[in-house]
């Protein structure tokens, strides 16, 4: 067990990436984690678009919860989102490089809120996501728990 902020962060998101089947699927990869900031990758593939030949909002909602999702649990408690929303201020195409930066806003004893940036390979603004999570008190290593 560790007392280290930024091990602890690390270790959690690994684990998470372990079992996460549609992070995977997306192609999703991390590239910079920190206790309650996580930036993501991923590029957006020919079977990701909807009928009018852009990206479905449901590929770009799911790549911005899963950055949330990564950033709102590196504090050491299984973390839940309770509401989530997104805007699409630009379309998103096959190809595009997208990276989703979350980062915690503001948080309370069990809530954390959370704001997510996903932008295109261009610097472009496509996405903000909202969210707040739910802090539960069972630890990401129930096994270590005791021993701290």
């Amino acid at each position: 067990m560790t007392n280290d902020p930024q091990q602890l962060a690390e270790r959690i998101v690994q684990r998470m990436l372990a079992t996460d089947a549609l992070s995977r699927w997306l192609g999703l990869e991390v590239t910079e984690i920190a206790p309650r900031h996580a930036t993501c990758r991923m590029t957006v593939r020919p079977e990701m678009v909807n009928g009018f030949g852009v990206a479905h909002g449901g590929i770009v909602f799911s790549f911005a919860d899963s950055a949330f999702a990564f950033a709102c649990n590196t504090h050491g408690t299984v973390t839940v989102a309770v509401d989530n929303s997104i805007t699409y201020p630009a379309a998103i195409h096959p190809g595009d490089v997208l990276t989703a930066e979350a980062q915690e806003e503001a948080a309370s004893n069990r809530l954390g809120y959370y704001r997510v940036v996903v932008t295109n390979q261009a610097g472009a603004v496509v996405a903000l996501f909202k969210g707040t999570a739910y802090r539960t008190s069972r630890p990401h290593f129930p096994d270590e728990a005791h021993h701290a």
